[in-house]
């Protein structure tokens, strides 16, 4: 089941590094998240689960629809490129067009970050899987890389799915959990993180309490 969660959007700047009290050296990545406006409010009375609905990233009105665009106008706050919506036990307390902020994420904090790996396009099983290889030695040519054997014998005469063998790898959503907060800067909508988080940079990510 879904967590409730309430979280914001953001844009993963890169990663740098910090030095702590004792001058030990933090890795660390910088988001850029918010302000998220809410543009919908979900009552478990109308919709059968509540939730709250938030924009990110405005964008000008050709690029959206008639649709959307009447969707977006109800709170009043302008046209939006990225909207999420995050479950919540009850959404008493928060009103349409309020904005989200770093302001809800303290230093110390657990959260989780969510975003897009990075693609790599189409590999073979010892990248993708960390396969050990075939042996190099005398008499094999050209398989030192290759997976091995895949068959089954006559029953079940097939390969079962999900064998790990050579696709596409990455581009997948990936949620790293446990992501410690190590500062928040309101004045420039940054969410200091301990550590890595999914995607490239300048990748969309999504950070929610935990």
């Amino acid at each position: 089941m879904m967590a409730k969660t309430l979280g914001i959007m953001g844009r993963k700047l890169g990663m740098t590094r910090v030095f702590s009290d004792d001058g030990t050296a933090v890795p660390v990545t910088v988001v850029a998240a918010g302000p998220c406006p809410i543009l919908q409010k979900k009552e478990a009375a109308t919709e059968k689960y509540a939730a709250l609905q938030i924009g990110f990233e405005e964008i000008d009105e050709k690029k959206v629809t008639k649709a959307q665009k009447g969707h977006m106008a109800k709170a009043d706050r302008g046209l939006y490129r990225h909207l999420k919506e995050f479950r919540v036990d009850s959404t008493d307390g928060y009103e349409l067009g309020q904005d989200l902020t770093v302001e809800m994420f303290q230093p110390g904090d657990k959260v989780k970050v969510s975003g897009t790996s990075k693609g790599k396009g189409f590999q073979g099983p010892m990248k993708r899987w960390n396969f050990r290889g075939l042996p190099a030695s005398h008499g094999a040519e050209k398989v030192h890389r290759s997976p091995g054997g895949i068959g089954q014998c006559a029953w079940p005469a097939k390969v079962f799915k999900g064998k790990k063998m050579a696709g596409q790898m990455g581009n997948k959503n990936v949620t790293c959990i446990n992501v410690e907060v190590l500062d928040v800067r309101p004045e420039d909508n940054l969410i200091i993180l301990k550590g890595q988080v999914p995607g490239p940079k300048n990748g969309l990510v999504m950070v929610r309490k935990q």
